[in-house]
């Protein structure tokens, strides 16, 4: 019988699918990685007009995320675009009625990573990462980064972060994802599988007998 895949799951939110697609080179990373498997799914916008409704499935995309989904993932990786250095207000609805999951420690322990997209180079990558780690960190997850360890670091002159995978995707979105940027984000998506496959593992009986 064969054991069941390790899920990771990939979460975010996309508005013109630069987001969108640093997410699937995260997910590349993590089925990189024997015996795990990326969950992708999404969020729906949020409107300032109470009557507007988000259909049931997205037109395009992966499907939204379900509250199950936190419980069945063995480790999360959310991305969003910035708003004005934070998060989008799509994804943080979200993370706000997560309070059930908080309380009865669901993500707790469990690896996490965050990743961006940003219209300008300067456009508050690494303050909205740090943003996405905040409600992470309030879920006990454990928060993994980049190490300068993979020299894309010092290299990339557009998106990257110790942070982070992050993406310049230009004010009309039509920057495409430099090879420095999908390395770091294959890379990030391998690092979050590997650490979850560990932390999955039973541990190892002490070499020595108590004394």
């Amino acid at each position: 019988m064969n054991p069941s895949p390790l899920t990771i799951l990939v979460l975010y939110y996309s508005r013109h699918g630069a987001t969108r697609k640093l997410a699937e080179l995260i997910a590349q990373g993590i089925e990189s990685v024997p015996g795990a498997e990326a969950r992708l799914r999404t969020v729906p916008a949020v409107s300032t007009v109470s009557e507007a409704v988000e259909p049931d499935i997205p037109a395009g995309g992966a499907p939204y995320v379900e509250l199950q989904d936190l419980h069945e993932c063995a480790g999360l990786a959310l991305g969003s675009p910035t708003r004005f250095g934070n998060m989008a207000a799509a994804m943080k609805y979200f993370l706000d009625g997560t309070a059930a999951e908080w309380l009865a420690g669901t993500l707790s322990g469990k690896p996490a990573a965050v990743f961006t997209s940003t219209g300008s180079l300067h456009g508050g990558q690494e303050a909205t990462l740090l943003s996405m780690m905040i409600p992470l960190l309030h879920h006990g997850m454990l928060i993994m980064g980049l190490p300068y360890a993979h020299p894309e670091l010092m290299n990339t002159a557009s998106g990257g972060s110790p942070y982070g995978a992050t993406h310049w995707a230009g004010i009309d979105g039509d920057k495409a994802i430099t090879e420095d940027e999908k390395r770091l984000a294959i890379a990030q998506g391998r690092r979050l599988a590997e650490a979850a496959a560990k932390l999955q593992a039973p541990s190892q009986p002490p070499l020595h007998g108590p004394r």
